[in-house]
């Protein structure tokens, strides 16, 4: 049984502006969970599509209950691979991701024909080559999430984006498969959140503009604030009570 979740979004921003801050949206304050990336393959083909492959290396904390089943490294990490075709003329992008670590936990069901055609293999570059190795011989272990997104022109406001997002979630772990794919989806569902506050982040510095501050940070900074505030007023007191016991 396969796990799927299928959204929408909107940016309001251009397509060539959401393409440009695409390659442009690490760092931001909503992705500190992703620690490299690295471009390993691409190609700009014959109709002047661009074709891209890139490693994201991503802390991704494992529940405790799976901890024990997981190699010490990969309980606290994760690697993920991102296809994705930028055509100009058509005014799409389309990307696709999957992770290659924790993969003996969940497998996607769908990927891999669609993975080897968004990127095609070449033998001049063996690195790219091993990393279809990794793909490949993957569909008989048992854990994945993968991620579709399409960029295109929304068709009511033509300065705007729009964003079709699907994502499937499986596995096959014996008596574990129910939990796994819904702590997939619960985490899956908070990364979209991120990521679409990310893209706005980077979008508004692309423009001139000042960043619009989340709540989290807003009533993060008035607590600090009410704290601070607290423990002054908290002196005084003290200070005032210590002046009585001398008069």
């Amino acid at each position: 049984m396969v796990k799927y979740f299928c959204c929408a979004g909107l940016l309001r921003s251009s397509w060539d502006q959401v393409c440009i801050a695409f390659w442009q949206r690490y760092p931001n304050p909503y992705s500190n969970h992703v620690l490299t990336e690295d471009i390993i393959f691409r190609e700009v083909t014959p109709t002047n599509c661009l074709k891209s492959r890139r490693l994201l290396t991503k802390t991704s904390r494992a529940p405790r209950w799976m901890e024990p089943y997981l190699p010490k490294q990969m309980a606290s990490s994760a690697y993920i691979i991102e296809d994705s075709i930028v055509d100009p003329q058509k005014k799409t992008m389309t990307t696709l991701t999957w992770n290659i670590s924790h993969a003996r936990l969940m497998v996607p069901k769908r990927w891999i024909p669609r993975a080897l055609c968004i990127a095609q293999r070449k033998k001049t570059q063996p690195h790219v080559a091993s990393v279809f190795l990794v793909v490949v011989f993957c569909p008989s272990v048992s854990q994945c999430v993968e991620e579709r997104c399409e960029y295109q022109i929304n068709r009511d406001n033509g300065s705007w984006t729009e964003i079709r997002r699907e994502a499937w979630i499986s596995s096959n772990i014996y008596g574990l498969s129910r939990a796994i794919q819904e702590f997939g989806l619960a985490r899956f569902k908070t990364s979209v959140t991120k990521t679409m506050k990310g893209f706005e982040y980077v979008l508004s510095k692309m423009q001139g503009e000042t960043p619009s501050r989340s709540l989290a940070e807003t009533a993060t900074e008035r607590a600090r604030e009410t704290a601070l505030a607290a423990k002054e007023k908290a002196k005084d007191l003290a200070s005032q009570a210590q002046k009585k016991q001398y008069v």
